[in-house]
């Protein structure tokens, strides 16, 4: 096929981009130009663009980024308050359902002694038994992936340091706990704003998406919920590296951020279509090859080590015995019908087998029909559009949608698809479930919300996802509709497959008549 696309190769990087190249959100974003008003309307035909000495596209988005960054930490610092507990005691003030009716919650504060965290321990070769002379008793061991556990681990041994300072009097003190939650919160900011730069290069023509995307309500709600932000630094900066052509360096950042949350390794997946349909194979098998290599790396000394690979099995044996969460399709579906689910009495402890057989067989099928879409379109797909699809059937097929997974998205849905008003409602949406679910796990029916109510916002969610859905698809089936590819670029993170002649492709008269 001829390239219609007009890409310039010399455009590499933000820093290289003339005046004209560069979108201009107060001119082609229509919730720009209408909050530009404000400020004196759109910039001008004339105005010097891009050549301000200090405030580049990406110091604005940092910036923004650690405002909105700040913002999340006041919102959880309140789950992080002290009180006098009598006899000289300080204790941490979760009385009178704090977490929920603050709606502060955060799994860093509570596993900080729940894996052990505080008792120095190292990761997997620490176990405890919870249920202890029960039924369910059980040994268990840290629940995360290696490099996520190593993360806390790294930081509970950084809060220890810091009392001791504290303790000699040369740095401020507080709870164990807070401590390990401030440094905690540190670094989990500190990757998102590297989830910022990699997606504000990788943009290439359309550096403000990155802007954006840094004031998501999202990142307010659920940037210190969880660890998540971790993996989502090691995949932006995974699509960075392929879209500048190094795919071992894509690979070893992709397996790197499997290590940390599984879902980096299913970029891989996006990545193979688009090299089978461009005839790249070579370049996708060194990216696999070297995810692989750094995935064991990491993962290796932990299973082959007889003191730790029974606490490394912790994850999966953990998300194979667990059921369908709250903020699942399949537990709304059996919330509202009345319906048991699919492995109704089994034995308590045993593996929900039929719900992830379902799970599983859901997503392989939902791949194989985006795979046959990016073999049949018209023109191929861009790779943030396969990963965003990828990663949101993912989470629409699997038991578990933990509230902070919704992060994973955010990246890949700026980069896929540049429309801030369709984005920003879909984050609103998705960040507004944190309050109804805080106040239905209140469990407290005088001042809770019944469940119908956070199961609904649940539905609203997976609504707002599958409309994304359905315009990434709609966009990929007629590409002159996709505003990236009107701005002229073919694909900014497409790496060795941008402008590349198709080799392999299912026959479509609208991809025929391109030809």
């Amino acid at each position: 096929m001829a390239d219609t696309t007009g890409s310039d190769d010399r455009l590499t990087d933000t820093a290289t981009l003339e005046p004209g190249d560069r979108v201009r959100p107060s001119v082609d974003e229509p919730m720009v130009v209408a909050a530009s008003g404000a400020v004196g309307g759109p910039v001008g035909e004339h105005a010097v663009i891009g050549r301000h000495w200090f405030w580049t596209p990406l110091r604005v988005a940092l910036l923004l980024s650690v405002v909105a960054l700040s913002l999340g930490w006041f919102g959880k610092a309140a789950c992080a308050q002290q009180y006098d507990a009598g006899d000289g005691r300080v204790a941490l003030d979760w009385r009178a359902n704090r977490p929920y009716v603050a709606m502060c919650y955060t799994d860093v504060i509570p596993l900080y002694s729940a894996e052990r965290l505080n008792q120095g321990g190292f990761p997997y070769a620490t176990g405890w038994v919870e249920n202890e002379g029960k039924p369910d008793e059980t040994v268990q061991y840290m629940e995360y992936p290696v490099l996520t556990g190593l993360f806390q681990w790294a930081n509970a041994e950084l809060t220890q340091g810091w009392l001791s300072m504290a303790g000699s009097g040369w740095l401020p003190t507080a709870l164990p706990v807070v401590v390990y939650f401030d440094i905690t919160a540190f670094w989990l900011a500190l990757a998102w704003l590297v989830t910022i730069w990699a997606t504000l290069r990788t943009a290439r023509k359309r550096p403000w998406d990155a802007a954006f995307i840094a004031v998501s309500p999202l990142v307010i709600v659920h940037a210190f919920t969880n660890f998540d932000t971790v993996a989502t630094a090691f995949a932006a900066a995974g699509v960075l590296a392929w879209a500048r052509k190094k795919p071992v360096l894509a690979g070893v950042l992709i397996g790197l951020g499997a290590a940390a949350k599984v879902y980096p390794v299913f970029l891989l997946g996006a990545l193979l279509v688009l090299c089978v349909r461009a005839g790249k194979l070579t370049a996708w098998g060194k990216t696999a090859l070297a995810a692989l290599l750094s995935w064991l790396a990491v993962n290796a000394p932990f299973f082959l080590s007889g003191t730790t690979r029974e606490g490394w099995w912790q994850f999966f044996r953990l998300n194979t015995t667990r059921d369908a969460d709250p903020d699942s399709l399949y537990n709304v579906i059996a919330r509202f019908s009345g319906w048991e689910g699919f492995d109704a009495g089994r034995p308590l402890g045993s593996s929900p087998v039929w719900l992830n057989t379902v799970s599983g067989v859901l997503f392989l099928v939902a791949c194989a029909v985006i795979a046959v879409i990016a073999l049949h379109a018209p023109r191929r797909p861009r790779f943030a559009q396969l990963a965003f699809l990828v990663l949101a059937v993912f989470l629409l097929t699997n038991k578990v949608w933990s509230p902070q997974y919704s992060l994973w998205l955010v990246p890949f849905a700026v980069l896929a698809l540049p429309r801030w008003k369709l984005l920003l409602a879909w984050m609103a949406v998705d960040a507004l479930v944190w309050a109804p679910r805080m106040f239905y796990f209140m469990n407290d029916p005088k001042k809770g919300l019944p469940e119908e109510w956070f199961l609904s916002a649940v539905v609203l969610r997976d609504l707002a996802v599958l409309v994304l859905v359905a315009v990434v698809v709609h966009e990929i089936y007629h590409p002159a509709r996709d505003l990236v590819r009107a701005g002229g670029d073919d694909d900014p993170a497409g790496g060795v497959v941008e402008n590349a002649p198709d080799r392999v492709f299912i026959h479509s008269r609208k991809r025929d008549a391109l030809v």
